[in-house]
């Protein structure tokens, strides 16, 4: 079976920014474990796939070594590859996913905006067992899906060396997706709030740009600053931009991305 793939940077405004994903349409699902095995052997943080399902199309995301039930910058490049390089015509792609109906269009200025869930959780204090997988103290947690570790100074984030092991250790029993570690911008580059995504558990040890965290960053950071539009950097190596909007129950996520690798996969 010769099926396509394209290798996309999202949240990237050119090629080695951002987040890289592997999109892979299909015209009928297959086997889960060869979508498994496909993703592993990509190796990239996610691998997504796609079919046409009604007015719109059925998506699903997959680490080297989990199906997973959410992914931003994998949506995000499954929309750029419909839009650019299969011929989507219309203005607004409806994605059905495990979180539900996704929505993304394109907008005046170039953008891709994607209308997600919102993800706000309870605030408590850090458990020991974080605290020594991080190798630093956050002020607070917040628990859920993706579980933030709330930080008073941005260095910290930058800086942090975390132990892996500890840290899957500590979220396999959770079943969460992961642990974003973030704080307050405090600097002039024009940014409201800074953080990194951590999640050994599913098999990736740091995400360059995570648009799924940013389900809960918004909502966290929103009413903290007194704003509904936010710009979140995730100060990973490569980096990237998410432009956020809180919508009350949703939140908008908005990225342009780059294309690296168009190509056949035999299987």
């Amino acid at each position: 079976m010769i099926l396509p793939i394209y290798q996309v940077d999202a949240f990237a405004d050119a090629p080695f920014q951002g987040n890289p994903a592997a999109v892979v349409p299909l015209d009928a699902w297959i086997d889960a474990d060869r979508m498994q095995a496909i993703a592993g052997e990509n190796n990239l943080a996610e691998t997504s796939f796609f079919v046409p399902e009604g007015d719109g199309f059925g998506l699903r995301w997959f680490t080297p070594e989990v199906e997973v039930p959410l992914c931003g910058h994998a949506t995000l490049a499954s929309a750029h590859v419909l839009f650019r390089h299969l011929g989507y015509g219309g203005e607004q792609i409806t994605f059905q996913t495990l979180s539900g109906p996704l929505r993304v269009s394109r907008t005046a200025d170039g953008l891709l905006d994607m209308d997600f869930p919102a993800r706000p959780g309870p605030e408590s204090p850090p458990p020991a067992e974080l605290v020594a997988a991080l190798g630093a103290r956050p002020r607070a947690i917040v628990e859920g899906a993706t579980m933030l570790a709330i930080f008073d100074d941005e260095a910290e984030i930058a800086a942090m060396t975390p132990d892996f092991g500890a840290l899957a250790r500590f979220c396999r029993p959770l079943d969460n997706i992961g642990v974003s570690v973030t704080a307050r911008h405090q600097g002039d580059q024009g940014w409201d709030f800074v953080s990194r995504f951590f999640a050994p558990a599913k098999g990736i040890d740091e995400d360059p740009v995570t648009g799924g965290a940013h389900c809960a960053l918004t909502p966290y950071w929103a009413p903290r600053l007194a704003k509904t539009s936010l710009v979140g950097r995730q100060l990973s190596r490569r980096g990237g931009t998410v432009l956020c909007e809180d919508r009350g129950d949703r939140v908008g996520l908005r990225g342009r991305c780059a294309d690296y690798l168009v190509g056949q996969i035999a299987i």
